[in-house]
């Protein structure tokens, strides 16, 4: 995972036309360089250590406006109600670990889905999303 200096995060957030606060670089430094699959919730625990007095809204307005600028994917997984935000977004696949609830980015080389053909005549496909479910081998 490529880490970025808070000058980095700045320039890319402006690239975005989004406004680089000062709450805005931290959690962008943590989801962008630190984190794997957070969610919300991690993004404030981590706020409460580094940054005590960020409220949980400002967390989740700030996710939002990430994924609005495409610095984030946002993703609904069978295995959580929550949301997780995924800081790698072109377009790729996951395994989830059932045991674990760990979530393992799969490029796309690994994984051949052949769905434009299946999707009804008259729409266009935007996304794919796969998750492979399955455990580690107990040796």
């Amino acid at each position: 995972m490529k880490c970025f200096t808070p000058a980095e995060i700045e320039q890319r957030l402006v690239e975005r036309s989004v406004l680089p606060t000062a709450q805005r670089i931290p959690i962008c430094r943590y989801v962008l360089c630190e984190a794997d699959h957070p969610t919300a919730d991690d993004v404030k625990r981590w706020t409460d250590k580094n940054f005590p007095k960020l409220s949980l809204a400002t967390v989740y307005n700030t996710l939002k406006t990430l994924v609005g600028a495409g610095l984030l994917r946002e993703f609904r997984f069978p295995h959580s109600e929550k949301v997780i935000y995924d800081s790698n977004v072109v377009d790729h696949f996951h395994f989830l670990d059932e045991e674990s609830g760990k979530l393992f980015d799969l490029s796309g080389e690994h994984v051949e889905v052949r769905a434009k053909s299946a999707v009804p005549e008259g729409y266009t496909l935007d996304t794919i999303e796969v998750v492979l479910r399955g455990r580690k081998t107990k040796r």
